[in-house]
């Protein structure tokens, strides 16, 4: 198996991805080799394919990407060997399909320690720390020993099951709004994450749920999706709205994921004394806000959210079930070979989710 060869999509830097031919990796004590059924371009991958300096630092130095690297970190696939110790270790078995948490928790600082995985220190995430951490923009890919592995439910197809990474980030994001029934919730940014948003916290009976985006097929789509009122921002005053919808208080909970900075801004005008914001996006540059509004003047709880802890499992029953519709979001599809195209319909806006098939 050494000797056989894949195509793999390479970061070799900002604009720099290539689809290279590599070896196929074989899994080693712990691993598992998997044939990947599907992957998704991620906003988050959009940033760091145009240089986002959280990805390369403010000067091309000193970011989280570690390239030359294979990119990737929406991705599921079909169990096609297994290193040894591997089935045990992960209770999965050859042909299995299978997704990986998109961290490979060290299970030794202090926060993998507390049970707080997705917090580890040395912070290794597939698609961006070569040798470490290959992606799933390939042909086949290893999980690492420490991967937290799920078995898919046999409901979920290939394609939708690249989308139980997003939709775990976005159950995570809304569960840290804490969310009451009868709140008043907006989502700010209902792109495919944002729509997975909204479904996931249509569950916890809020009295009123706003979506706020710039662009209005994404707003018909959130009404279909749950959403008692829209709001284009470059259309009309949306913290004025918002406020005329909630006696002047302000909403309960904001869910910033729109990527824009001046979105949290927004946010901490449109919310309520004593609110609580939930900051989700990898912005692309830096958010400057009036921090005074945050403690002297209404004493809000800023909520960060990172990755999809514990979520996996709920993603994955979501999907099977139906409860959660990801199958309408999955836009556009290119063969892996044709990465700059699929990355072109990606950056282009008007696709929700860009899959790319092996």
């Amino acid at each position: 198996m050494a000797t056989e060869t894949m195509h793999a999509v390479v970061c070799h830097g900002p604009f720099d991805y290539r689809v290279e031919e590599v070896l196929r990796p074989v899994p080693g004590p712990g691993e598992v080799l998997v044939k990947v059924g599907a992957a998704g371009i991620c906003a988050s991958d959009i940033k760091c394919f145009t240089g986002g300096h959280t990805f390369w630092g403010v000067d091309g130095s000193g970011g989280y990407a570690d390239a030359p690297v294979t990119a990737g970190h929406e991705f599921a696939g079909t169990v096609a060997a297994l290193g040894e110790g591997a089935g045990e270790r992960h209770g999965i078995s050859l042909g299995d399909h299978v997704v990986a948490e998109q961290i490979i928790p060290c299970n030794a600082c202090r926060f993998c320690k507390n049970g707080q995985y997705w917090m580890c220190e040395p912070h290794i995430i597939f698609g961006f720390k070569r040798s470490l951490a290959e992606g799933g923009m390939a042909e086949y890919m290893i999980y690492p020993a420490n991967s937290r592995i799920h078995i898919i439910d046999p409901r979920i197809s290939a394609r939708e099951a690249a989308y139980i990474e997003p939709l775990a980030c976005a159950m995570h994001a809304v569960d840290r709004g804490e969310i009451r029934p009868g709140d008043t919730v907006v989502v700010a940014g209902v792109g495919n994450i944002g729509l997975c948003m909204l479904q996931a916290a249509k569950r916890f009976n809020p009295g009123q749920l706003i979506a706020v985006d710039t662009k209005n097929y994404r707003l018909e789509l959130a009404r279909r999706f749950g959403a008692d009122v829209t709001i284009n921002p470059l259309e009309e005053n949306a913290v004025a709205r918002v406020k005329g919808l909630t006696n002047g208080y302000g909403c309960d909970v904001f869910i910033e994921a729109t990527g824009n900075v001046a979105a949290p801004q927004m946010g901490l005008e449109m919310i309520r004394r004593l609110g609580t914001l939930v900051a989700f996006s990898v912005m692309a540059g830096q958010s400057t806000i009036d921090w005074n509004i945050v403690g002297d003047q209404k004493e809000l709880n800023i909520h960060g959210s990172h990755l999809g802890p514990y979520c996996y499992p709920k993603a994955i029953a979501a999907i099977a079930d139906g409860s959660i519709d990801v199958r309408s979001l999955i836009t556009a599809e290119f063969p892996l070979v044709d990465f700059a195209a699929a990355m072109d319909a990606a950056r282009g806006g008007d696709n929700l989710k860009t899959l790319l098939i092996p």
